[in-house]
């Protein structure tokens, strides 16, 4: 214990752990751990990260997917809805009959109670076809009055508002961010007062400015993160109560509401709402009552983990989509030179990468899905699955309008990427930006709440807890010693004698790299800690770069567990080879980055020669390289050649028969089927039979001259014809465009 102590004593002197505000803690202690703390131990059981199930949606929420959700779909017409700046009073209406805002509210408290994952796919399907009103029914099934009533309320609160919430006799919106207080949020300047009035009832006197809060303008409640004072200790807990969560109903003097954000020209709700002295009950309406003041930080943390993994992936992966589904039938439609676009080794190379980064973002959800539908909501993984499909989403939807080119830049109701395109950076900012969320969020904290030492250890630090502090230590000492030993090993051998349990077949040696990766990240991650300590929270872009081994390795475990629940598909083998590539290359330019990068804060010329080994070494024996071309090739082509698969890729999108969507389709299925007629013609034009023309200039001839049937002369006309119907972009007279 004497040698304990001394060690305890030169921690604290050199400040080699960071110090944790209360703010931190109360968000490190939030929700569960999942399958991050098998990468963060460096010896991951394998069995742990592919046993669960996929989520399964019952009948009733299958019928409600199939029908309501349909409905409503075809009630949208996106366009319009752009150009008039407002959702229509009977979509509106339907939305709330059917109770499409109270998804997430128990059936006893009048909602649907619908599971997470039947959450997920009403979003999907409702954001592929108008982000618009799917940001609309998202908010009020997000973080914010409703999920935090179900969790935290008083069963007073409960029986009044959740019913109302459910119908949308109430619209919902919540109040955190403010000008002083964005990724920030528990710098939030709003201010509530206790005081008693003259009757002797407990109330608060509020005062709040918040900006970019959804929903704001149309809301009848406000759900509002303000914080607490008490200077007359009515509660006796001091006079700083903390950050607390409350109710406000809008029409209350001094709510100001009516104003609205212009957010990327997406017509929604975004709104500006200010409180001048806003006098409520402190039991009615402190979410939870009285006891629960103080306690709203803790509350946000513990429901931002359901909420941020489910809506903006979902209308994320909705985005990636109708990119790959659209581009992929313009690939097929669009010639030039003679040929489909899509046999351009150019155009396969994106539309191969749009294609791998939507299966990947599919198989990420799912896995996410699969712990949330157990109850396990993982901050971590859901940070992750927020952070990784809003920037997935950007990347298809950007290459898919370098595809499309003039047609992706035409707006009107034939485009079918632009809005999409327009919408992307909404999702990166909103629910913790994602630089944020990258480079402090999910190393940063991932490595205090995942690790299976470092936190127990600062606790047993701050706590003075010697005995706690002498077993983690040396236990951390013994779990670093065994990692060092184990990556010489795993790095020699390349992982291959790692045996993977309950597995067969290929992705088998995908299964041994993340093993291999996870301990090599175990080992620069304790090294990154013991020699910045405490400066290890200011190195953003090191800790960034951790993340995006992170990162990568669960989305490797994510598609591995995604194929194994397809039954290992062989048709989505390419899916599954170039995402597994995709995903051990980025660890590799990663864990390349780290070491390049790492620079210790004294005596860093005594590292330099050693680093630089280091670096030589892990080039010399990479992890994986990037997809191959002939991978990337074999998607492409595989998307293009068989409609079947593009729709399992892009299962979920609602589908519409007169929308310019289907007209694609129809023109991709057409292509294949004259494909043998346009080979006899182009065969007649080699032999000298016929003259190099276009197909449209040739057809006719080719008839008349007996190299086609009149049957395929017919066909050859009808898909000529729609292919041109088909490529046209939307114009407008002078007085449309200026309308």
């Amino acid at each position: 214990m004497t040698v304990t102590r001394f060690l305890m004593w030169m921690i604290e002197k050199l400040k080699i752990f960071p110090r944790i505000s209360q703010t931190e803690r109360t968000a490190l202690e939030a929700g569960k751990t999942w399958v991050e703390k098998e990468f963060f131990s460096g010896k991951p059981e394998l069995k742990k990260l592919f046993m669960d199930s996929k989520a399964q949606m019952t009948e009733e929420e299958i019928h409600f997917l199939n029908n309501e959700t349909k409905t409503l779909c075809s009630m949208i017409d996106d366009w319009n809805i752009y150009k008039t700046r407002k959702i229509p009073d009977e979509v509106d209406q339907y939305i709330r009959e059917k109770k499409f805002l109270g998804m997430i509210i128990p059936k006893s408290y009048g909602g649907l109670g619908f599971s997470h994952l039947a959450h997920s796919r009403v979003l999907e399907t409702i954001c592929s076809r108008s982000y618009a009103v799917g940001i609309y029914v998202m908010v009020p099934n997000s973080l914010g009055p409703g999920e935090l009533l179900v969790h935290y309320g008083t069963e007073k609160q409960r029986k009044y508002y959740l019913p109302r919430l459910a119908v949308g006799q109430d619209i919902p919106c919540f109040g955190l961010t403010e000008p002083r207080a964005g990724s920030d949020a528990s710098a939030i300047e709003s201010k509530g007062v206790l005081f008693k009035d003259e009757n002797g009832e407990l109330k608060i006197k509020l005062n709040w400015n918040k900006r970019w809060i959804t929903l704001a303008s149309v809301s009848t409640v406000l759900g509002l993160a303000f914080q607490l004072e008490d200077p007359d200790e009515l509660l006796g807990r001091g006079k700083d109560i903390g950050i607390t969560c409350a109710l406000i109903p809008s029409h209350l003097p001094g709510v100001k509401l009516g104003r609205r954000h212009d957010p990327m020209s997406i017509p929604f709700p975004n709104c500006p709402m200010e409180g001048h002295d806003v006098v409520v009950s402190a039991e009615d309406h402190i979410i939870g009552g009285i006891e629960k003041a103080g306690f709203g930080w803790s509350m946000l943390m513990d429901c931002l983990g359901t909420g941020r993994g489910i809506s903006l992936p979902s209308s994320s992966l909705a985005s990636s989509k109708r990119a790959v589904r659209a581009v992929t039938h313009h690939s097929v439609a669009r010639r030039q030179f003679g040929l489909p676009i899509g046999k351009f080794e150019g155009v396969m190379e994106f539309l191969s990468e749009m294609a791998g980064l939507t299966f990947l973002s599919q198989s990420v959800l799912d896995y996410s899905l699969s712990a949330l539908n157990r109850h396990i909501p993982s901050s971590l993984c859901s940070a992750i699955s927020k952070y990784q499909l809003t920037e997935f989403s950007r990347q298809v939807v950007s290459k898919g309008m370098d595809i499309l080119a003039g047609t992706g830049i035409s707006m009107g109701p034939r485009n079918q990427l632009a809005l999409s395109y327009m919408a992307a950076p909404i999702a990166i900012t909103v629910e913790g930006a994602n630089i944020l969320t990258r480079s402090f969020i999910i190393f940063g904290q991932g490595l205090l709440r995942a690790h299976p030492f470092a936190y127990k250890e600062i606790k047993a630090l701050e706590e003075k807890n010697v005995e706690d502090f002498d077993r983690y230590l040396w236990g951390h000492m013994g779990h670093v010693i065994h990692n060092c030993i184990r990556i010489i090993y795993l790095s020699l051998t390349r992982g291959l004698f790692v045996i993977v349990p309950e597995w067969r077949g290929k992705g088998y040696r995908a299964w041994q790299k993340i093993v291999w990766a996870s301990c090599l990240f175990s080992v620069l991650s304790e090294k990154a800690m013991f020699t910045l300590g405490g400066q290890l929270k200011k190195k953003e872009q090191i800790t960034g770069r951790f993340a995006d081994v992170v990162i990568n390795l669960y989305m490797a475990s994510a598609v591995l567990w995604s194929w194994k629940q397809n039954k290992k598909d062989p048709k989505l083998w390419p899916f599954v080879q170039w995402s597994l590539d995709y995903s051990f290359y980025r660890m590799q330019k990663a864990f390349e980055q780290i070491i390049y990068n790492f620079e210790l804060p004294v005596l860093n010329w005594v590292f330099w020669p050693f680093r630089k080994i280091l670096l030589f070494f892990i080039r010399l024996n990479p992890l994986s390289y990037e997809p191959s071309d002939k991978n990337s090739q074999e998607l492409a082509v595989a998307l293009m050649e068989s409609p079947d698969l593009l729709q399992t890729l892009t299962k979920g999108m609602y589908e519409d028969q007169n929308s310019q969507m289907y007209r694609l389709q129809q023109c991709h299925e057409m292509a294949l089927k004259v494909r043998p007629i346009e080979q006899k013609i182009k065969k007649a034009m080699r032999s000298g039979r016929l003259d190099k023309k276009r197909m449209h200039h040739i057809k006719d001839t080719a008839f008349e001259k007996g190299v086609i049937t009149k049957e395929e002369h017919q066909q050859i006309s009808d898909f000529v014809d729609f292919q041109w119907d088909v490529i046209q972009v939307d114009s407008f007279s002078e007085e449309e465009y200026l309308a």
